[in-house]
């Protein structure tokens, strides 16, 4: 189990644990979720590129999200969602929805998919054997108020060992977010974050995060500023100003992978067709984040 607090002991314990064989195979996290999971065209298409290199021999492990399906669920339900902070205010009534949008619906979905694919896979939850467990998340307002989310998580400790198992039968895991707070209560993370703090519980040697924009820019609104790399350091320099809104978590789970010794950390455009399987073979595109 991985203790994700900040004490040198624990960087210590982190640095020891993701030690792997340098003859293992190729081990590689990828992150699905958001709008790149609507058109169906392209869910089919990632999910081949997915099941093909699983099917080639690669260590893959997926972790999505599901806030398009959570949000129709909820509007659906008439229960309005409020977010601060970027993360949604969650009551116990909704992460009982939450979960069977995540836990069932999508995680079920892709699974089938990928096994009809001709993959292994698995799916499970941070719940699964303790997989992660949180601590209930506060925020703290510019005017130092703090607020309440509910049932929102971050990440305390991480038990990887169910997920190597797999990996070392020839399964493919896909995980959904739902972990394990206080008093075995069910809390959601953002999937991000939790995928980055797994990639490095994992040891992976890449991190790949699929959205729907082709990288970071300079300027948003500009495709020729993409930043095709960036330093552990540079990438911090420009949280809050040149990375903004939904990207600000996207690129913290990135740099949670690589100060912890994931080799490379990738933003890639998942509704482009075949990025994904150019990215999983070493081809350029979207923005790469190194931990030196």
């Amino acid at each position: 189990m991985i203790d994700f607090s900040t004490s040198a002991e624990n960087r210590r314990e982190i640095t020891r644990t993701r030690t792997r064989g340098e003859h293992a195979p190729r081990r590689v996290l990828v992150k699905y979720g958001g709008n790149a999971m609507v058109d169906q065209e392209l869910v089919e298409d990632v999910l081949a590129g997915i099941a093909a290199q699983h099917n080639a021999g690669l260590q893959l492990v997926l972790v999505h999200g599901g806030g398009p399906y959570i949000k129709k669920l909820l509007d659906a339900l008439g229960l309005e969602s409020e977010f601060v902070g970027g993360h949604r205010r969650t009551d116990a009534r909704t992460i009982r929805y939450i979960g069977m949008v995540l836990s069932g619906q999508v995680n079920g979905d892709i699974v089938g998919r990928l096994n009809r694919l001709g993959a292994k896979a698995v799916g499970l939850s941070g719940r699964d054997a303790a997989l992660a467990t949180v601590q209930p998340r506060r925020h703290m307002d510019s005017a130092g108020e703090e607020f309440d989310l509910g049932f929102v998580g971050d990440i305390e400790q991480v038990n990887p060992r169910l997920v190597e198992d797999l990996l070392a039968g020839g399964y493919l895991p896909v995980v959904a977010p739902i972990s394990i707070g206080p008093g075995g209560k069910d809390y959601n993370v953002n999937a991000d974050m939790f995928a980055g703090h797994l990639a490095a519980a994992l040891s992976a040697d890449e991190y790949l995060v699929l959205t729907d924009v082709d990288g970071l820019r300079r300027d948003r609104e500009d495709p020729d500023t993409l930043i095709p790399a960036l330093s552990r350091g540079e990438a911090e320099e420009l949280l809050g100003t040149v990375i903004a809104g939904g990207m600000i978590p996207k690129v913290q789970s990135c740099l949670i992978a690589v100060k912890r010794g994931v080799g490379m950390a990738r933003i890639v455009n998942g509704t482009r067709p075949g990025s994904l399987a150019a990215a999983l073979n070493g081809e350029p595109g979207g923005t790469v984040i190194k931990g030196e």
